[in-house]
């Protein structure tokens, strides 16, 4: 049996492919939506992509399952549990309890575990070769290396109401009825890593065991004492923020996201035609070069995505496919590095990629307004309207210390609720993060949408810095107040 770990860095999420090398069949679990890898995978061990399946209706990336199936003639299998509301509405084979794909001398066994997603099933493997029961199990949102999936999701991305409750307890049955009756021996690889939305504490180690869970995860000791009630009140304390995209996801993923087929490479596009795309809205300029690069000077109106590594979480961030008919055009040396970002992007459903621009040469540009502390400060305490603070960081974040008067809207819902933004100061908008990588995709992305804003140079950890050392100025609401900040932890991301 071959059992391959796909993981992608950007969104934290994993993929499987599981084959019989004996038969040559093999199988793709929750598969992005650029998929060259799996085809060059599989053919690099001489395989045949034969099925195609996903455990749940994923909230986070736009699923591959139609478009491997499309380039490879594999059957697709959905999840057909769940009741009405959360069938899926292309066409592919249904899977529910205890159904199974065969390849050659493996049964891949999907089980029903609610709780995430009313849908979501997990996969028990059976290498038929060496054993007559399984030895591993895919998991999908439901199990994590030292947490579980978040059954707040739907209330908090998509608007449902209450129904974390309902997904909580779905998940305490989930685990007493499904994953603790497995040997502790078997195998737990999961969806997600650290670093993913789907849930709170999601440990880094790619894989882990039924036993490893069963005796140290958080949850163990509420399972143990059949403690529901403290299970559901641990679960769902402190959940991170959703992306405001993830609706979309849910959406689109539920109906079948579009096939892209073969895809064209990004074209050179020469000043002159970007110039015009943008004046008249038909482009939109994707700045990928580093923050103090950008603070130096960019064009009007162009969106910051510093780091091909986040490109598709910041791209959905600060561009939505369903309201913005712009093309994009990348800042990228050549067509491949241009295509690069086009894998990122298509992950998330942002398929408008045209083209590249190999430098700035020849295009207006302007320096985005920036404050220091110090200069923060002043502004506060000079005559006329004080900019308003925004905080696009998450709540969590938000909570353990912030700059005193701040509100709290993070990075990634930004553009999808400006009706939450500052609007009790007249004046510009002064934004920020933890370092800055963050803050500089919001505050292009509220720029390109008309907010006339400042990024705080170095965010919040600057400014704690500077206030450590300047505690009667530390307030820039009531300055001469000794207030001092709650530095956040050492080592958040940005």
């Amino acid at each position: 049996m071959l059992l391959e770990r796909i993981y992608d860095e950007d969104l934290s999420q994993t993929s499987y492919l599981i084959a019989c090398q004996a038969s040559g069949e093999a199988l793709v679990v929750d598969p992005r939506r650029d998929i060259q890898q799996y085809l060059d995978l599989a053919a690099q061990h001489g395989l045949r992509i034969t099925a195609v399946t996903e455990t749940h209706l994923h909230a986070d990336f736009l699923s591959g399952t139609r478009e491997l199936a499309a380039a490879t003639g594999a059957t697709a299998y959905v999840p057909g549990t769940g009741g009405e509301d959360w069938q899926y509405g292309f066409e592919a084979e249904r899977l529910h309890d205890h159904g199974a794909i065969t390849l050659g001398n493996i049964t891949v066994t999907a089980r029903h575990t609610p709780g995430h997603t009313p849908e979501h099933l997990s996969y028990l493997i059976t290498d038929g070769a060496f054993a007559d029961e399984p030895g591993y199990i895919l998991t999908g949102d439901f199990v994590f290396s030292g947490d579980l999936g978040r059954p707040d999701l739907l209330d908090e991305a998509v608007g449902m109401q209450d129904t974390r409750f309902t997904g909580a307890k779905q998940l305490f049955a989930s685990l007493k009825n499904v994953f603790l009756t497995l040997p502790d021996h078997v195998q737990v690889f999961p969806g997600h890593g650290s670093g993913s939305a789907c849930g709170k504490a999601i440990g880094a180690l790619p894989s882990t065991t039924v036993g490893y869970e069963r005796h140290f995860a958080w949850w163990g000791k509420h399972l143990k004492n059949d403690d529901e009630q403290g299970f559901i009140d641990e679960l769902l304390d402190g959940q991170p923020d959703a992306h405001a995209y993830f609706a979309r996801m849910k959406h689109q993923n539920q109906e079948g996201p579009a096939l892209l087929g073969e895809r064209v490479m990004p074209r050179e596009i020469s000043a002159e035609e970007l110039m015009r795309g943008l004046e008249d809205g038909t482009l939109a300029l994707i700045d990928t070069r580093p923050v103090d690069q950008v603070h130096a000077g960019t064009v009007p109106g162009a969106l910051n995505i510093p780091t091909l590594g986040k490109a598709a979480s910041h791209i959905a961030w600060a561009f939505d496919p369903e309201t913005d008919d712009a093309q994009l055009v990348v800042l990228a040396e050549d067509a491949e590095r241009a295509a690069e970002y086009g894998d990122h992007f298509v992950r998330v459903g942002v398929d408008a990629l045209t083209g590249f621009v190999p430098a700035l040469e020849g295009l207006p540009t302007i320096a985005p307004a920036v404050v220091s502390p110090a200069e923060l400060h002043r502004l506060h305490t000079e005559d006329g309207a004080a900019p308003a603070l925004l905080d696009v960081r998450t709540r969590t974040e938000h909570a353990a210390g912030t700059i005193p008067g701040a509100q709290q809207l993070s990075a990634g819902k930004v553009l999808f609720h400006q009706e939450e933004l500052p609007t009790h100061q007249a004046g510009p908008l002064v934004t920020f993060c933890q370092s800055g990588l963050r803050n500089t995709v919001a505050a292009s992305t509220l720029r390109r949408a008309g907010f006339d804003v400042i990024e705080l140079k170095g965010s919040y950890a600057a400014w704690a810095q500077w206030s450590a050392q300047n505690p009667d100025q530390s307030d820039p609401q009531h300055p001469g107040q000794s207030e001092q900040p709650t530095t956040a932890p050492d080592g958040r991301s940005a």
